[in-house]
């Protein structure tokens, strides 16, 4: 699949993944700033954003996507970074294609599996009557109704656009997503550890990755470290841009 994706700066290749329900655009903040040194890839994944959609939604089509846009962009190797499902996709692409990437940053997830967590999300999306809402704000007063946190409501509301008929709709492909939701969380189990150096990043606030996942991360990933960012929850890189670009830089310049 050819996915929709933007280009900031030149340099060595960087590649950023977004996490579920987003979109490269979440990033776009730190790959400007990343691109002043490196040549900074931002795509969105299939069923997201404005790259296509299909209902074959998996973490081995990620990476073939992944894989295919690379070899269009005729990268001998780069660096890759992955927030939450973006971290898992890298995962998987460490595990199949070691000899294309020089570094890995893993921001907030760890390598086993998560329960389907996703539900109160699903339903706030579904609870939007996308035939008859008129403005934005009457979309988020739906979603208001099974998600209370006004920050994810506003996350998860730049999927909302206006068609060429005038009406609203969704940049993800929900029913996709919503199929395939045990996909997500699917475990990360190598039957040989990642020699790729990596860096996980996680948020003090978040318990994707506990410590009880430390063990799990050291054995399948011979060269790797793990970063703390104080006051940042699983969004580490929007409440903390910062302090995550500060140890990405260091990390990939180290």
């Amino acid at each position: 699949m050819k996915l929709n994706y933007k280009v900031y700066g030149e340099g060595f290749p960087l590649v950023i993944l977004h996490g579920v329900f987003g979109s490269g655009d979440n990033w776009t903040t730190l790959a400007k700033k990343f691109g002043e040194q490196f040549k900074t890839i931002v795509p969105d994944l299939r069923n997201h954003g404005r790259s296509p959609h299909d209902e074959v939604f998996n973490y081995d089509v990620m990476v073939a996507d992944l894989h295919e846009l690379a070899g269009d962009l005729g990268f001998d190797q780069f660096h890759l970074i992955g927030h939450s499902m973006g971290g898992k996709v890298t995962m998987f692409f460490a595990e199949k294609y070691p000899q294309l990437l020089r570094k890995l940053v893993i921001v907030d997830i760890a390598p086993r599996k998560y329960p389907p967590h996703h539900q109160e999300i699903i339903a706030g999306f579904n609870s939007v009557d996308l035939a008859n809402t008129t403005s934005r704000q009457e979309a988020e007063e739906a979603m208001a109704t099974n998600i209370s946190e006004t920050d994810i409501r506003q996350f998860l509301l730049k999927n909302l656009y206006r068609t060429d008929k005038g009406t609203f709709a969704w940049r993800v492909n929900l029913k996709a997503i919503e199929a395939n939701i045990e996909e997500v969380g699917k475990i990360f189990s190598n039957a040989k550890p990642v020699a790729t150096p990596t860096l996980f990043i996680r948020g003090e606030r978040s318990k994707y990755i506990q410590e009880r996942d430390e063990t799990d991360i050291f054995k399948q990933f011979e060269n790797v470290k793990i970063e703390t960012v104080a006051k940042a929850g699983h969004w580490v890189h929007a409440e903390q841009p910062e302090a995550v670009f500060e140890l990405v830089q260091k990390f990939l310049n180290g």
